[in-house]
């Protein structure tokens, strides 16, 4: 676990009671400045609690909850309730209860691969693109303390794989401190700089590395999750340009070589052989 001075929260001996029924106790974590913590466990262990607990949201019943002076948090939350047929594009939905400039708008959605999305529907979204809008809606306000819980739930592996790139370039651009809800196991390993296992109280916590070698973790997911999550490292055989096009990493300066597919490319030209220098995923 981090021991920084800088820490942006910091989470001790937390726990929460309710109807004599302890949804989670005895949390111990800190997030620190670029630091990604993720919290891992079976469903009804407590995660999303946790969070809600990180953000002040929910009031703890025991325990410590210390925050930066400067602390500024984005919310990624595991569901919003809202009627997603209401007409409504996405640039308006990047202003709901809150005022944001046009400018802070296109740069949090370029970040997110976006931008191409701003005269959108929301509602015809699909939804890797939502969550893409999401982030970027959850950064749009320049946080230093990000929040996100489950972001990739119900989407498909493709679509997983591309949020979770996209929290990696948020982390990278914007040096933020991210706490991670997640189930996905296999996903988190190679960027996580924390791991806490839940199940009601912390089972085991520390690097990934650490976490995976432990009984406790061993018990709650098996050697089959240890092992998955102790190899996987993602490779993206493609880019997400700003304007929505999909370019193959084996293509020369935007040359198609999968014609094939439905994926969408920029034309061959100097100008895109500068584009693809700098592209963000």
């Amino acid at each position: 676990m981090s021991s920084k001075a800088n820490y942006l929260i910091s989470l001790s001996n937390a726990g929460v009671k309710r109807n004599n029924h302890w949804l989670v106790r005895g949390v111990d974590l800190i997030v620190s400045p670029g630091e990604l913590v993720t919290l891992i466990g079976p469903n009804g262990s407590g995660k999303s609690t946790t969070a809600k607990l990180a953000l002040g949201i929910l009031s703890l019943s025991e325990g410590v909850l210390k925050t930066n002076s400067n602390l500024k948090v984005g919310y990624l939350p595991q569901s919003i309730n809202m009627d997603w047929t209401i007409p409504l594009k996405v640039s308006r939905f990047m202003r709901l209860t809150r005022s944001v400039s046009s400018i802070k708008i296109r740069e949090a959605l370029t970040l997110t691969g976006a931008n191409h999305l701003q005269t959108e529907q929301i509602g015809n979204l699909s939804g890797g693109e939502l969550q893409r809008v999401m982030l970027a809606r959850s950064i749009v306000s320049e946080p230093n303390f990000l929040v996100l819980d489950e972001p990739t739930q119900s989407l498909d592996f493709y679509a997983e794989s591309d949020v979770y790139d996209v929290i990696k370039t948020i982390r990278k651009e914007r040096g933020v401190g991210i706490l991670l809800v997640s189930h996905d196991l296999h996903m988190v390993m190679a960027s996580t700089d924390q791991v806490i296992c839940l199940n009601g109280h912390v089972c085991c916590s520390g690097t990934p590395s650490n976490v995976v070698s432990t009984k406790a973790y061993h018990d709650l997911f098996g050697d089959r999750g240890a092992s998955a999550l102790a190899v996987y490292q993602h490779r993206h055989d493609h880019k997400h340009l700003s304007d929505g096009k999909i370019l193959h990493v084996d293509e020369d300066l935007g040359v198609p070589s999968h014609p094939d597919d439905s994926h969408r490319y920029p034309e061959p030209n100097a100008d895109n052989k500068s584009q693809n220098k700098t592209v963000k995923i």
